[in-house]
C-alpha cells in the first residue's frame, strides 16, 4: 500500500476492518507492530479482529500512536461460518449459531460483518444458501478482501449491490506488510458504531491484494503457534482455551 498523503486527504478517515495479531492463531504480528504500520500508511482507524479473542485488540488499542484510533473486534467462527464483530470488549464463545453470536454482538453495542462470504477456503457463510438470510441482520459485507482467491470478491460485491447492504474493502491482513493494502475511505467519523454506520453508506472501496508469497507464510504461522501452544479456539463446550479475556 502507498502511504496516504493526509495534505489531501481533506476531512476524510481511513479504516481498515478486518486485521490480526499474534493474539490469532495464524498471525505472528505483534499488536504494536500492527499499529505501527497502519499509522505509517495513512490509516486512521483500524479494526482488530483476531480469531475468537480480543485481547490482541485491547494491547493494540493501548500501544496506538496519535492519529490511529483502534476499534476492539473480533472474527467469530460460528456453526455457519465465519462473522466480524466490532466494538466489542468482551469476546463471544466460538461455535455458536450465527443467529445466537450476532445477538451477543449486538447486546454489547457492536456492529456486525461478513467476511470473505464466498471464498471456498475459509469459512465463508454465504456459500451455503442456507445461511444467506443471515445477510439481513449484518450491517456490511466484505466486498473486497485481499487475501480472497477466485471469483468470490466479484461475487460479494454483486450480492452486498443485490441486498442494498454496504460493501467495504479489507485487508484481512495476518502481516504487517498486508495493513491497509485494501481500506474504505469515507467522510464522518467512524470512531463509533453510529458514525461507521453512517459513514459506509458513501464509503469508497480502494482495492488492492496481498501477495501469494506473503499468504505463503501462513502455514509457517500456525505451526509456530501451535508450538507456543495458541490453537484455535475449541467450540462452546470444548475443553477450555488460553485465556481470552483481556
Amino acid at each position: 500500500m502507498t502511504a496516504i498523503d493526509p495534505g489531501t486527504s481533506g476531512h476524510r478517515y481511513f479504516l481498515d476492518l478486518h486485521c490480526h495479531t499474534r493474539a490469532s492463531f495464524d498471525s505472528l504480528s505483534s499488536p504494536a507492530s500492527v499499529v505501527r504500520s497502519a499509522a505509517a500508511r495513512g490509516l486512521t482507524h483500524i479494526a482488530i479482529t483476531d480469531h475468537d479473542r480480543v485481547d490482541g485488540a485491547f494491547e493494540a488499542r493501548d500501544a496506538a500512536p496519535p492519529g490511529l484510533s483502534v476499534i476492539v473486534g473480533q472474527e467469530l467462527r460460528t456453526t455457519g461460518g465465519d462473522l466480524i464483530a466490532a466494538f466489542i470488549e468482551r469476546p463471544i464463545p466460538a461455535g455458536l449459531s450465527a443467529e445466537e453470536a450476532i445477538s451477543a454482538v449486538r447486546e454489547q453495542g457492536g456492529l456486525v460483518g461478513l467476511p470473505h462470504p464466498f471464498d471456498r477456503f475459509r469459512g465463508s457463510m454465504l456459500r451455503n444458501a442456507t445461511f444467506r438470510a443471515i445477510a439481513d441482520r449484518v450491517d456490511w459485507i466484505e466486498a473486497h478482501n485481499a487475501r480472497a482467491v477466485g471469483s468470490g470478491n466479484e461475487k460479494a460485491a454483486s450480492f452486498a449491490r443485490d441486498r442494498g447492504l454496504p460493501g467495504v474493502a479489507v485487508s484481512d491482513a495476518h502481516t504487517t506488510v498486508e495493513i491497509g493494502v485494501a481500506y474504505v475511505a469515507i467522510d464522518e467519523d467512524p470512531s463509533t458504531p453510529e458514525g461507521l454506520l453512517k459513514a459506509l453508506g458513501s464509503a469508497e472501496l480502494v482495492t488492492g491484494r496481498a501477495s501469494y508469497v506473503v499468504r505463503a507464510f501462513m502455514p509457517v504461522a500456525k505451526t509456530i503457534q501451535r508450538l507456543r501452544g495458541n490453537r484455535r479456539a475449541p467450540s462452546v463446550g470444548s475443553s477450555p482455551h488460553h485465556p481470552v479475556a483481556r
